[in-house]
């Protein structure tokens, strides 16, 4: 496990977010870091594909959410 793995997971929807939350609380856990909490997932979406989706939102809040983990693996908090 590393944070350069981390850093490389690929986030495109909300089955590849959560894996990748997991695996960076797994590499907090070990260094005894803690993060905030992941973003939720969205409750609104119509299903239309939308420009603007909120699971694209999703998708970019998580990967701000992973930056900030690799900042606190990292020890610059």
């Amino acid at each position: 496990m590393s944070v350069a793995q981390l850093s490389a997971m690929p986030v495109r929807d909300a089955a590849t977010a959560h894996a990748m939350f997991a695996y960076a609380q797994q590499l907090g856990g070990g260094r005894g870091v803690t993060f905030r909490l992941p973003p939720p997932e969205p409750t609104t979406c119509c299903g239309r594909g939308c420009n603007g989706c909120v699971w694209e939102g999703f998708v970019t809040a998580a990967n701000y959410w992973r930056e900030d983990a690799v900042a606190l693996l990292n020890g610059n908090p």
